[in-house]
């Protein structure tokens, strides 16, 4: 692997000079927002095809609630643990995007490293009290695992997110795990709205990584990072970037046969299609971003879209 890894208790600097200490906003810009819908789709859609299983008119806005806490939480923590590990491994000093706290030097690592594992202490504490009051107590260990994995993407000694299998784990965590934990939380089952949804929406966020990890396919590879992109090349990966953003669509159409308002999930093409376009076409980074922004915005309103259908 190429780039030199930091000291044990410090970030891999990014240039000459002193570097100004992180400030709010720079901890903000740290912690991804522009994610965080990704985290908001699946709990949107589980919390209708919950309505569904329970009974029209039937909610649970506090359990929604929470689901939704854990998943904001574990989404914000993931962000900063690919911080601390990719800044540490020296794989964000190729980058050609925003410097990372860690990899800037603006940040301790220790300190980056701190934040994540608070965000993920928060998520483990809410998703208690949410255990507490549905009392299914094996949900715990789903928990348990999800934090693990989500460590382990860029963290420890061989990180799977190094070996292509990246959007494997945000399929079954931020697509599968995320729709049905959020439908079981609050109906004690789940449904076929559930379960297609939660293929739909896994999709989705695989082609948000799968576009990230398209405008990063040369530093990724210069620093040894072996993400599906670099493993299958340029063009392969625009294939399946648009595979990936199509085929939930396949489950709005099936919708569309028994609830009035899933016609609405057609909308969202309008996202869908020119971030396939972009992707298929993109020459530069900055169309890429503007894709990647397109494709999470798919993602949420795809989510919010059926939600709203299989509730009202």
């Amino acid at each position: 692997m190429s780039g030199h890894p930091a000291k044990k208790n410090g970030p891999t600097r990014r240039g000459p000079g002193k570097v100004k200490p992180a400030t709010a906003r720079d901890w903000v810009a740290g912690a991804r927002l522009r994610t965080l819908p990704l985290a908001i789709a699946p709990v949107a859609l589980g919390t209708g095809a919950a309505v569904v299983a329970e009974g029209a008119g039937v909610y649970h806005p506090v359990r929604a609630l929470l689901a939704l806490a854990v998943a904001l939480l574990l989404q914000i923590g993931v962000n900063f643990a690919n911080d601390y590990s990719d800044g540490v491994r020296g794989t964000d000093a190729h980058r050609v995007g925003p410097a990372r706290l860690t990899a800037s030097g603006k940040a301790q690592s220790r300190t980056v490293l701190t934040v994540a594992l608070v965000f993920f202490g928060l998520a483990a504490v809410v998703g208690l009290v949410l255990v507490i009051l549905t009392q299914q107590w094996w949900l715990l260990i789903v928990g348990a695992v999800a934090i693990v994995a989500a460590w382990f993407y860029t963290g420890g000694k061989k990180p799977y997110g190094y070996l292509g299998l990246g959007e494997l784990f945000v399929f079954v965590f931020f697509g599968l795990v995320a729709t049905l934990g959020t439908t079981y939380v609050q109906a004690d089952t789940v449904n076929i709205e559930s379960w297609f949804g939660a293929v739909g929406v896994g999709l989705l966020a695989c082609a948000v990584l799968m576009v990230n990890n398209l405008r990063d396919l040369v530093p990724d590879k210069a620093a040894g990072k072996k993400t599906l992109a670099v493993l299958i090349g340029s063009t392969a990966s625009r294939v399946v970037f648009c595979v990936l953003v199509l085929v939930p669509f396949a489950a709005v159409w099936f919708f569309t046969l028994f609830y009035p308002l899933a016609f609405l999930g057609w909308f969202v093409l309008l996202l869908a299609l020119p971030a396939c376009a972009i992707v298929v076409t993109a020459r530069t980074s900055r169309e890429l971003v503007l894709a990647l922004q397109l494709t999470i915005f798919t993602a949420l309103a795809y989510g919010v879209l059926l939600g709203v259908a299989f509730a009202f």
